[in-house]
């Protein structure tokens, strides 16, 4: 299942963690960001282990959506070593999602 992120809890879940980091910046109210939860926990089951999948709610953590300038919803920041990697926006496929964290895994 994928970890709630928030505020808070960021920089010790991204930025002291030696796996890749997905972080799915979502809000209730987001049709798009309803539709890819599924490949969201999906993935969040395929790489446990390997890599941390978590969701911040932008609704309800505004500092860190506002640190990494989150202007639209689902926007996917892919974190490696505490730094972004890479970026998605918008809904997008599992495929999509699960190749660009095979590319930070190496």
């Amino acid at each position: 299942m994928a970890i709630e992120i928030t505020d808070s809890n960021f920089d010790s879940i991204v930025n002291q963690n030696e796996k890749p980091v997905l972080v799915d910046f979502w809000a209730e109210w987001c049709g798009p960001c309803r539709a890819i939860a599924p490949a969201i926990e999906q993935l969040a089951r395929e790489y446990e282990g390997r890599a941390i999948v978590g969701k911040l709610n932008v609704d309800e953590n505004s500092e860190v959506p506002v640190r990494f300038g989150i202007r639209g919803i689902p926007t996917l920041l892919f974190f490696k070593n505490g730094q972004v990697a890479d970026r998605q926006v918008g809904l997008v496929s599992a495929d999509v999602l699960k190749a660009k964290l095979d590319a930070l895994l190496g």
